[in-house]
């Protein structure tokens, strides 16, 4: 068996392999005979069908079976030889040459190699850290969340106002022609919160329940109607029910509702608190990451292989498909997005992961058992029976296999934050958190 390696440019290679015809005709022989001991065909014993008849029925399936397999042997043999390491999927191409008669399967292959990652200067990158605490205030604003969360409504013989949530009858028309989705029945508005267009939030505010009023409401343009986007409506609005809101007090019933057997509020703001913590906790150590992996990134200098990006591409665009079908109301023109679109995310996402890969190689910076025990241990303390949940966790290798990503990761993040400049900043709870529900 004879090879010669090709350089195409950047990571792609050409192959080109010849295996022995005699090799392979000797292979099929050895089968046949094989297949002779034990053939059966109408008129003959088993093991005494002529050869030339098993050749014959089964020659031309066995010579394929041979030649495939030596095309993938001689491939792997080769790629041994050459030390390659093959990034995606190689394309086989067979060779064949003109005027002589072959003594030789000779084909080629097609592929590329996994890049010299060159990692960079670590040192170079900079990393701005939110030095931030849970505050007492930051307590009582999510404990009126959660309040507010937990409000009920009954009816009110007055007029609506700002927190009222109220039903309500309408009809839009434009130019006198009802458009969709302009039409409907005990429609449940609560006003003040942007439900609806601020214009039909001002007419109804005042109104009582059996009133009835039409009014105008022109569409901003940037809409996400467009068929309605910067247009002039008359809208006939009959409102059904007012019903005033009542938001619980925070006493030892409302602590209960959340758990606390005990009912002391205090025990509830400690909960709180315990919970703000290590949702802070995660979010600093997200910022931190993203810009460490950024910046290793943006130092690291090698090829990335398109073959990886186009598997990725379309791995991404897959798991976007397949979560689009599942969303109610998704449109068949919803799902005509093409692999293009994913390239770059694709490309960032591969080269990400050569670099940590690079980094764990070259730095031993594999997770350790008790980094993925320590990280198991904390999710199980947000259920009700954490010893429960580390058991199953336990159970089978595969239920750890996240958890060994996130500290692999952890390992690659505190590596870069040893050698970068990290600048600790001041930050409050809300500006790291950012916009919460309710708040």
């Amino acid at each position: 068996m004879q090879n010669t390696l090709e350089t195409l440019g950047g990571l792609e290679r050409r192959l080109n392999v010849a295996v022995a015809l005699a090799d392979i005709e000797g292979e099929v022989q050895k089968r046949l005979s094989r297949l002779a001991r034990t053939a059966k065909l109408a008129g003959f014993r088993p093991g005494k069908v002529p050869m030339k008849m098993l050749a014959q029925q089964y020659g031309s399936q066995l010579r394929s079976d041979v030649i495939s397999e030596a095309v993938r042997s001689g491939f792997d043999d080769a790629v041994r030889a050459q030390n390659l390491r093959i990034a995606g999927t190689p394309r086989i191409e067979p060779q064949a040459r003109e005027g002589q008669p072959p003594d030789a399967l000779e084909f080629s292959a097609v592929f590329e190699v996994y890049p010299e990652v060159e990692v960079g200067d670590a040192s170079q990158i900079r990393i701005r850290r939110p030095q931030v605490e849970v505050t007492a205030a930051d307590v009582d604003r999510t404990l009126g969340v959660l309040r507010r969360q937990r409000t009920t409504y009954s009816p009110a013989a007055r007029e609506a106002r700002a927190g009222d949530r109220i039903r309500v009858d309408f009809t839009g028309t434009i130019d006198g022609v009802e458009f969709p989705g302009g039409h409907a029945k005990d429609f449940q508005i609560v006003l003040g919160e942007g439900q609806m267009l601020a214009d039909i939030e001002a007419a109804v505010t005042g109104m009582k329940a059996g009133e009835s009023k039409t009014f105008p409401v022109e569409f901003p343009v940037d809409y996400h109607g467009r068929e309605v986007a910067g247009k002039k409506a008359q809208f006939a609005l009959t409102v059904n029910e007012v019903a005033a809101a009542c938001v619980p007090e925070l006493d030892g019933e409302f602590a209960k509702a959340f758990g606390i057997a005990s009912g002391d509020v205090a025990d509830l703001r400690r909960e709180v608190e315990s919970n703000l913590r290590l949702e802070l906790k995660h979010k600093v150590a997200a910022i931190v990451k993203e810009q460490a992996l950024k910046g290793l990134r943006e130092q690291a200098r090698f090829d990335v292989p398109k073959s990886l990006i186009e598997a990725e591409a379309r791995n991404l665009r897959e798991r976007t498909l397949a979560n689009l079908r599942q969303q109610p109301g998704t449109k068949s023109e919803d799902l005509a997005i093409g692999v293009d679109v994913f390239r770059p995310q694709a490309e960032e996402r591969v080269a990400l992961g050569l670099l940590i890969a690079e980094l764990v190689k070259r730095h031993d910076l594999r997770a350790k058992p008790d980094q993925v025990k320590a990280l198991v241990h904390e999710q199980a303390q947000t259920y009700e029976q954490p010893e429960a949940v580390v058991r199953w966790h336990y159970e089978k290798p595969e239920r750890l296999l996240d958890f060994e990503a996130i500290a692999l990761e952890q390992n690659v993040v505190d590596w870069v934050l040893a050698r970068a400049t990290v600048i600790d900043e001041p930050a409050t709870f809300d500006a790291v958190m950012g916009p919460r529900p309710g708040v």
